[in-house]
């Protein structure tokens, strides 16, 4: 045995036992990405590479439904996520949705956004050099055939166009061979895996249209078919293009999920020291100090500490919320002033911030009827299109045409065929009504939504800043309230949302020294004499909030006291936006429900409602 040949089985031999060393130890890996629902099903996320279109989606998802134990397989085709749950009791076999994976000419690995962001970056730049290249040679080929055109009913020798048709072959083919990667892959893909997609009509026609080409400018025969090739390509890559970007917005909402999150948090031991540790080994029990600014890492209780919390997350309102002890805190909300200490009560994996991802998930995994019925086309597509080609180069042949002339008439047939439309039509369309809704100050999350608008029924608001003006500001400004430019002062000195309101209407200086009780308002002493602002507890006047609240239902209080004088209680409400009325007096006279979902106090919602309803005798619900 040679030196070559020796090299060769060596390096066969250590790639051998490479893949079967690594399987397992994938496998392994994977298992850590392995969730259970409160059923006893275990559920795993993994990110695919190779998908083209709804026919791999469908591919996947009918091949991984026949493995034991599979209770539901769902494909994203906006971020190539693929949700695997097992039924209730069954051990997740990641091997095998690896293999399955792989035998149908797809790669899959854990799911991780960073990842996944990355992936598709790199995927975007490279069809955007795909497309680029195809462009310019598109444009140029196209002049020179322009060109042939012309000569060939006017005096241009052959000589001269067979000269041109050579400059079009050397312009052609390596832009070609370039451009057409994204698909040739795809089908070199399918075809390893005994499948057929998308990618494999657009690839043969091209293929043969150069092909004839060639032969065609060896022949120095009159036409050649490079710009039809080349021009496909463009265009083609044009749809896949835009197709990447409506996926990127679709992770828009995830991502802004995901920077909700906490990568580590503040372990209080039992022996009072701190230190900090990933949020995925906080358990049950578990303490955790929360220092002023930072984020809930896990849901708990607050069992020490007083601050004010940002949960518009779960509550819809911008306004901090005040917490002290025995209050429950969720992942994902902003600590304000204060510091806490939280026992955590759900671990990294069950948060309400899992649940509302998870929510997510489920909701662009979802299968709707436009969406069913491409994966059907696309399944029909490919053999009837064949079948067609075929079928029109035995007529012609029947027909006594010859093979030059049936070969041509069958390539005409494939290039006429490929899948502009699926390709290039539905993408474009997406954007386009995607880009108009976003100028009107609407982003489409799933590119379904875009077919479920013939659909709607019922529109439902949030009323913080979406019906009212996120800027809260004093309901009775215009009358002579007692006491308010003291209380403007001693606002300046707060950064709590309702004291700006009253910051606003006042245009002294602050008081020097003035502190902030977190959670509770601020004080300071202004000649000898403490002057309060903040909840009526902290400034005891509960009897003047509620008498100010019996006649504004839709706002909330804010204190003054100074010194034994009787308090006075401010209103604060969040006006409704100019255009509030004339939208929701629209949908309603459009024969539409119109409803309001908001965290906020039921008397608040309801003065709103008010408000807003009445337009043609029809209330708006709240």
């Amino acid at each position: 045995m040679c030196c070559t040949d020796m090299a060769l089985a060596y390096i066969e031999a250590h790639a051998a036992w490479s893949e079967a060393n690594t399987r397992p130890s994938l496998a392994r890996d994977y298992a850590a990405f392995v969730n259970r629902d409160g059923d006893g099903a275990a559920r795993a996320a993994f990110a695919v590479e190779g998908i083209r279109c709804a026919g791999c989606m469908g591919t996947i998802e009918r091949g991984l439904a026949g493995l034991p134990g599979i209770a539901r397989a769902r494909l994203n085709l906006s971020d190539r996520r693929l949700a695997v749950t097992w039924e209730p009791g069954a051990e997740p076999d990641i091997g095998a949705i690896l293999e399955a994976l792989r035998a149908l000419g797809f790669e899959g690995r854990p799911f991780d956004p960073g990842r996944v962001a990355e992936a598709e970056a790199a995927e975007t730049r490279r069809l955007i050099r795909a497309l680029a290249v195809a462009g310019f040679a598109s444009m140029n080929v196209m002049l020179l055939a322009v060109s042939v055109w012309a000569g060939n009913v006017s005096d241009m020798t052959s000589e001269n166009r067979d000269l041109f048709h050579w400059i079009q072959a050397v312009i052609a083919l390596p832009a070609a061979a370039y451009a057409g990667r994204p698909f040739y892959e795809g089908a070199i893909r399918g075809l390893r895996a005994g499948r057929v997609t998308m990618d494999f009509p657009i690839t043969l026609g091209v293929v043969l249209a150069l092909a004839m080409s060639v032969a065609e400018t060896l022949s120095g025969a009159a036409h050649t078919y490079f710009d039809g090739a080349v021009m496909l390509l463009f265009f083609l890559l044009i749809g896949r293009v835009l197709d990447q970007a409506m996926r990127r917005r679709t992770r828009t909402f995830a991502e802004n999920l995901a920077a909700l999150r906490s990568a580590s948090a503040t372990l209080v031991a039992p022996d009072g020291t701190l230190r900090d540790v990933p949020v995925a080994d906080l358990d049950s029990g578990t303490r955790i100090l929360l220092r002023p600014g930072e984020r809930v890492p896990a849901d708990g209780v607050v069992e020490q500490g007083t601050s004010d919390l940002d949960q518009s997350l779960v509550t819809g309102e911008t306004a901090a919320l005040p917490v002290q002890a025995g209050a429950r805190v969720f992942a994902g909300a902003l600590n304000g002033s204060g510091a806490l200490t939280i026992r955590v009560t759900s671990p990294a994996g069950q948060s309400l911030l899992d649940e509302v991802e998870g929510l997510m998930g489920r909701a662009l995994e979802a299968r709707s009827r436009t969406l069913v019925l491409a994966d059907r086309a696309t399944r029909l597509y490919v053999p009837l299109v064949h079948a067609a080609a075929a079928l029109t180069l035995a007529c012609w042949l029947a027909a006594g045409a010859g093979w030059h002339a049936s070969l041509l008439a069958a390539v005409a047939v494939l290039i006429v065929t490929c899948p502009c439309a699926l390709g290039l039509a539905i993408p474009a369309v997406q954007m386009v009504a995607a880009g108009a809704l976003f100028r009107e100050g609407v982003l489409p999350q799933d590119g379904t939504a875009l077919e479920r608008f013939a659909a709607i029924d019922t529109v439902v608001f949030d009323k913080t800043g979406t019906l009212t003006l996120p800027e809260p500001v004093l309901a009775a400004a215009g009358a002579d309230l007692p006491d308010l430019a003291l209380a403007a002062r001693l606002a300046l000195s707060s950064r709590h949302p309702m004291a700006m309101a009253l910051a606003a209407a006042g245009g002294a200086p602050p008081f020097p020294g003035a502190q902030e009780a977190a959670g509770l308002g601020v004080r300071a002493v202004d000649d000898g004499v403490e002057l309060r602002l903040g909840s009526p507890a902290f400034c005891g006047a509960q009897a003047e909030a509620a008498a100010v609240l019996a006649h504004h239902p839709d706002a909330s209080v804010i204190c003054f006291r100074a010194g034994g004088a009787a308090p006075v209680a401010f209103p604060v409400r969040q006006d409704l936006r100019p255009d509030a009325a004339a939208v929701v007096a629209g949908l309603l006279e459009a024969g539409l429900r119109v409803l309001i979902l908001s965290g906020d106090r039921a008397a608040a919602v309801a003065a709103v409602a008010g408000r807003l309803g009445g337009v043609g005798g029809r209330p708006l619900s709240a």
